[in-house]
């Protein structure tokens, strides 16, 4: 999972499938209008972020911002193919161990200094360094040499094929001039980031808002939409309230909010919503660390004990499907034959009893005198998550087993519980990035401080696997090692996998140049303009 990958939230959380592209697009059909420059989106967001440079980021919020700042060399266009950014071109090398890219030239930075190649130098350098704490470092640990023989002009070789190799290099390049010879993790970029982007840093209002403004000079173009506006609302209540009221232009509906309360002539008449299946999944993660689900026959007993299709209908009200694996129905990497462990409460039974848990009299779960009793962490904000857990703390329940459910802040959560591997169990989501490549999540070596295998997964298989996997460039071979990846996840269950979401996303109908596409909704935000007769802000 590459930094670009993962920093793209608003296109990897409204991603349209091959086969959904054309689901349930319930718009305003207004006439275009013409294009002119003003106006604000202000964009509502349950989360707020914890830091602005995005190699030492690892959730959604700090990456959906740092992404308007930023570029990479590459980037998804609305086809999910790769196109140059920063990059105008580059030469892949027969073997597919070289590649040079030719770099933009005339690109400023925000604060008028030309990009050049040894921008993208430093960028690889400190990313590897290992002094910088970031969980992104391992994609550029494959590369065996890194080099910038002009100003215009950036070429790295690997000495084993790499197949996430140029899509790695979507990564946001960071100002060398303003960065070399620092400490990164006491740079006041954090706060104030200076990128190439479309949108540079105005002002941060901790607790309430990020303000960005359009960047006239990007290589890409002025943004039509003068100012991009991120205000922090924890709860998605009154978030909805907030857009009905004018206070915030976009925003996630929930499932309730999209099925049952934006079918009146008022909303149709100021608001489009799209509903489209999200390049994303949500799960519940077990500390593997935690002695109580260290027997493999135990989360399987968790997974068969939990009715995820109740969570979909209930939950989400059919938008939505069951999660089976770490990938997205009907993409190339998924099985659509891996079997599950389906909803089964005596079988949950039965493989708790082998694994030494015996009913007691009170009907609660005992091993060695302890009772059987954990707590769900989730994040403050997110409705579906909250009734997701309080579904399998009852279901839970009814197998003997004491679930408490507690709700955090999403800063606190990350800082005082992941990053400690202070916790029982997640209920979290994850983005699903084009490419399959599994290493950054799964691998057992990224199970240290900042990385992302925080439930301590380890499997020299799945290793190997994920080494196979990204070591080839042919689809076929690289298909065979994730379908056997699902089949291992599926018997030893780390996770249980629960829900790939629709995402459903909501826009002020005065923003027009929205042309929903493989992509999502996002990638053309640039583009995206309001008339001037209807400019409000």
């Amino acid at each position: 999972m590459t930094m670009r990958l993962v920093g793209c939230l608003l296109v990897l959380l409204l991603v349209v499938s091959c086969k959904g592209g054309n689901r349930a697009v319930e718009a305003v059909h207004r006439g275009p209008g013409v294009p002119a420059y003003g106006d604000a989106l202000i964009v509502g967001s349950i989360g707020e972020p914890s830091t602005l440079l995005p190699l030492l980021a690892s959730d959604t919020a700090s990456l959906d911002v740092a992404g308007n700042i930023y570029n990479g060399l590459v980037k998804y266009d609305k086809n999910l193919q790769l196109v140059g950014d920063l990059a105008k071109s580059w030469d892949v090398s027969p073997d597919g161990l070289a590649i040079t890219f030719h770099l933009r030239q005339g690109v400023k930075w925000h604060d008028g200094v030309e990009f050049t190649s040894h921008d993208v130098l430093y960028t690889y350098r400190v990313t590897i360094d290992p002094k910088t704490p970031t969980a992104y470092a391992e994609d550029f640990k494959q590369v065996k040499t890194a080099t910038a023989p002009d100003r215009y002009t950036f070429r790295v070789t690997y000495a084993k094929p790499f197949a996430p190799a140029l899509a790695s290099w979507g990564m946001n390049i960071l100002p060398a001039h303003l960065l070399e010879g620092k400490d990164i993790t006491k740079s006041e970029l954090a706060r104030h980031p200076i990128g190439t982007g479309p949108y540079r840093f105005k002002e941060w209002v901790a607790g309430q808002k990020i303000v960005l403004e359009s960047f006239h000079d990007c290589f890409e173009g002025r943004p039509y939409i003068d100012r991009y506006i991120y205000r922090i609302i924890p709860d998605s209540s009154t978030m909805y309230m907030e857009l009905k009221a004018g206070g915030i232009d976009m925003m996630d509906l929930t499932p309730v909010q999209y099925a049952r309360q934006t079918d009146t002539a008022e909303f149709v008449r100021r608001f489009n919503k799209y509903r489209y299946p999200a390049s994303a999944y949500t799960y519940l993660g077990y500390n593997l660390r935690n002695p109580l689900f260290a027997d493999k026959r135990v989360r399987q007993a968790l997974t068969s004990a939990i009715s995820k299709d109740e969570i979909v209908h209930g939950v989400l009200l059919g938008l939505g499907q069951v999660a089976k694996g770490p990938y997205k129905p009907g993409t190339w990497a998924y099985d659509p034959a891996i079997r599950d462990f389906d909803y089964n409460p005596a079988r949950a039974k039965a493989l708790l009893a082998e694994a030494g848990w015996q009913t007691g009299g009170d009907g609660t779960l005992r091993k060695n005198g302890q009772p059987f009793q954990f707590t769900i962490l989730t994040n403050q904000g997110n409705e579906q998550r909250l009734k997701a857990a309080q579904i399998i703390q009852r279901r839970l329940a009814k197998i003997g087993i004491e679930v408490k459910i507690r709700v955090l802040e999403w800063a606190s959560l990350l800082t005082n519980f992941i990053d400690k591997r202070n916790f029982d169990a997640l209920l979290m989501g994850w983005t699903i990035p084009p490419d399959p490549d599994l290493f950054d999540v799964w691998d057992s070596s990224k199970t240290g401080p900042k990385e992302l295998n925080f439930i301590g997964y380890k499997n020299s298989e799945v290793d190997r696997l994920i080494e196979a996997g990204r070591r080839t460039f042919d689809i076929e071979k690289r298909k065979r090692c994730y379908y056997r990846i699902q089949e291992i996840f599926a018997d030893e269950q780390p996770y249980t996998f629960l829900y790939v979401p629709d995402a459903l996303p909501v826009v002020n109908a005065r923003f027009r140049g929205i042309v929903p596409a493989p992509a999502g909704i996002g990638y053309n935000f640039i583009k995206w303009y309001v008339p001037k007769e209807e400019q409000v802000n």
